[in-house]
C-alpha cells in the first residue's frame, strides 16, 4: 500500500513539475511574441526587396519592333502567318536578364502595349514567345483585330510602348 501512495506522490509531483515548465514556457513565448523580430528591428532597418531585383534594362537608341509581314489594314485568311522583326537588339531566350536583349509577346484585342517594367501577363489574348520564336501562326475569328507585338526582358518584363508595334489586321 506505502508503494501505490509513493507512486501517486511521485506522479503528483512530476505533474506539477511538467505544468509549472510549461507555465514557463508559455510565458516566455509569449515575451518572445511581443519582443521585435531580429531580422528587421533589431538591425534597424527593413529588407527593400526592390534591391533585389535587377533594373529593367535600357532600350538602346534606334531599337524597334515591327511586324515584317504584315501591314496595317491589311486582309488576312486564317489561320495566317505573324513574323516579328526586331531591330537594335538581340533575340533571346526567357529566364536571364540580359542587356540588350529579350523575347517577343503578342498581344491580341488586348491593348497597345504593356506598361514599361509590368510583366506581360499569359493568357489566350497575350501569347509569349519566351523560346526566342520571331513567327507563329495565328487563327482568330473574321471580323477586324488588334495585334499589338510587345517586347519583354528575359523575365517577361515589358520595355513599354517604346518596344511595341501595334496594327489592325481584317481576318476573312
Amino acid at each position: 500500500m506505502r508503494k501505490v501512495h509513493l507512486l501517486a506522490i511521485a506522479g503528483l509531483l512530476l505533474l506539477t513539475a511538467c505544468n509549472n515548465a510549461d507555465n514557463k514556457t508559455a510565458a516566455a513565448d509569449s515575451t518572445g511574441a511581443n519582443a521585435p523580430a531580429k531580422d528587421t528591428m533589431s538591425m534597424n532597418h527593413a529588407v527593400d526587396s526592390s534591391k533585389m531585383i535587377t533594373p529593367l534594362p535600357d532600350v538602346p537608341a534606334g531599337a524597334k519592333v515591327f511586324f515584317s509581314n504584315l501591314k496595317n489594314g491589311q486582309t488576312v485568311k486564317s489561320p495566317f502567318k505573324v513574323e516579328m522583326g526586331l531591330k537594335g537588339l538581340k533575340l533571346d531566350t526567357a529566364g536571364a536578364i540580359v542587356s540588350g536583349s529579350g523575347h517577343h509577346h503578342l498581344l491580341i484585342d488586348a491593348g497597345d502595349s504593356i506598361p514599361a517594367g509590368q510583366v506581360v501577363p499569359k493568357d489566350s489574348t497575350h501569347l509569349h514567345f519566351g523560346k526566342a520564336q520571331s513567327s507563329t501562326t495565328l487563327t482568330l475569328p473574321s471580323g477586324k483585330h488588334v495585334l499589338t507585338l510587345q517586347f519583354a526582358d528575359g523575365i517577361h518584363r515589358s520595355y513599354g510602348s517604346s518596344l511595341a508595334a501595334t496594327i489592325t489586321v481584317n481576318v476573312k
